[in-house]
C-alpha cells in the first residue's frame, strides 16, 4: 500500500500548489467482508478528481458526495456504507473523511523513510457511527515521530476515540539483472503493481532509463564489482540469457540470501548452476539455494514475454505473501 500513499501524497501536494483542497478517505473498520480491507485510502480533490479507490467501485461515488461537506467546512467526519445488498459487497464499511494537508515536514520525512526503506505506521482516530463529526484524523509515525495529516488535527488531545493502527512496509523492490526484451516487459508490469524497479545490464550492452519504462534506475555493472543492499522486501530476477554471466552474478549474490531469486531457464540449467556455484563458492548457504526459483514463474501456460512476466510476478507475490497458489473458487469451497 506504500505506493498508493506515495501517489496520494504527490497528488495532494500538487493540489495545494494549485490552491485546491483535498479530503482523504480511509476505511478504518469493517463489519463482514469487502473487496478491500481496512487501511485502504483514496483522495478526493476539490476539482472533482479522485486518486485511488477503497473498493471495486461501488462506494466511491458515495464517498465523493459525502466528502463535499468536509471540503466546505474543513471538519472531519465518519461515514458508514452498507454494501450488504449490493452485488460484490457483503460488508459495512466505516470510513474516515478528513482534510488532507501535506506539510513540508511530512513530505521531507516521508521521502526519507522511503529512501531508508524502513517500515512506518499510520494511526487513524475515529468513532463508530454514521455522519459523526469531531476531532478525528490520522498521523504518520516512524522512529517515534508523529506527523499529522492535517494542521488542525491535534492528536495529543484525543482521549476517547478508537484507533485504527496500520504498519506499512517499504515499497516492494525488484532488481532485474538483464537487458533483453523480456526484462523490459517484466519491468513495465512490476511498475504497474507499484513496485520499485532497479535494472542492471551488461557492460557490453548498456541501457538507459528510456529503454525501461517505469524503472527507478538503470545501470551497467560488472558482476564481480556489483554491490546490492537486499532487505526482506526485495526480490531479484536474473535474466541475462548468458550462463557464464548468471553464474558470476550468483557467486556475487550468494551471501545476500534474498527471499526470492528467480532465474530464466530450464530445470536442467538450474541444477548445473547450483553445482557450479557450490564448486566456485566456499561455505555456500543452503538456504540461498532453496530460495532460487528456476524456471521462474507459475505454471499458467505462459507463452509470450508479457505472460511470462505475469507468471513470474505472481510467483514472487505468492512467496512474499506466503500463500499456497490456488483458485479463489476452490478456496471458497473449503471455507463454506
Amino acid at each position: 500500500m506504500t505506493h498508493e500513499l506515495i501517489h496520494i501524497i504527490q497528488s495532494a501536494l500538487m493540489n495545494q500548489r494549485l490552491g485546491l483542497k483535498s479530503v482523504l478517505a480511509t476505511v478504518v473498520h469493517l463489519e463482514g467482508s469487502s473487496y478491500r480491507k481496512p487501511g485502504v485510502r483514496m483522495l478526493i480533490c476539490e476539482n472533482g478528481n479522485r486518486i485511488g479507490a477503497v473498493s471495486g467501485g461501488c462506494v466511491e461515488n458515495e464517498i465523493e458526495r459525502r466528502a463535499q461537506s468536509v471540503l466546505e467546512t474543513g471538519k472531519p467526519k465518519i461515514m458508514v456504507y452498507d454494501g450488504r445488498y449490493r452485488l460484490g459487497c457483503e460488508g459495512i464499511l466505516h470510513i474516515l473523511l478528513e482534510p488532507f494537508q501535506v506539510s513540508e515536514l511530512l513530505v521531507e520525512k516521508f521521502d526519507l523513510f522511503l529512501k531508508q526503506r524502513i517500515a512506518y505506521e499510520i494511526e487513524s482516530y475515529y468513532k463508530l457511527g454514521d455522519d459523526l463529526t469531531g476531532g478525528f484524523g490520522s498521523v504518520l509515525i516512524c522512529n517515534g515521530e508523529k506527523f499529522s495529516f492535517s494542521e488542525n488535527f491535534k492528536f495529543e488531545k484525543i482521549t476517547d476515540a478508537q484507533i485504527f493502527k496500520q504498519t506499512l512496509s517499504p515499497q516492494f523492490r525488484l532488481i532485474i539483472i538483464g537487458g533483453e526484451h523480456d526484462a523490459v516487459k517484466l519491468c513495465q508490469m512490476a511498475n504497474l503493481l507499484g513496485w520499485e524497479v532497479d535494472v542492471m545490464t551488461s557492460l557490453k550492452d548498456p541501457k538507459n532509463l528510456d529503454d525501461f519504462p517505469g524503472a527507478k534506475t538503470v545501470s551497467a555493472v560488472d558482476p564481480s564489482l556489483m554491490e546490492i543492499k537486499i532487505d526482506s522486501d526485495t526480490a531479484i530476477m536474473l535474466m541475462t540469457h548468458n550462463y557464464a554471466l548468471d553464474l558470476k552474478y550468483l557467486v556475487r549474490l550468494h551471501d545476500q540470501n534474498p527471499k526470492y531469486l528467480g532465474i530464466i531457464g530450464s530445470s536442467k540449467r538450474r541444477e548445473r548452476l547450483k553445482n557450479d556455484l557450490i564448486d566456485y563458492t566456499d561455505g555456500i548457504n543452503l538456504e540461498f539455494l532453496e530460495n532460487i526459483y528456476s524456471p521462474a514463474g507459475l505454471n499458467i501456460g505462459a507463452i509470450n514475454a508479457e505472460e511470462i512476466a505475469l507468471s513470474i510476478l505472481s510467483e514472487m507475490m505468492s512467496v512474499f505473501r506466503e500463500k499456497q497458489v490456488t483458485s479463489l473458487r476452490d478456496l471458497k469451497k473449503r471455507l463454506d
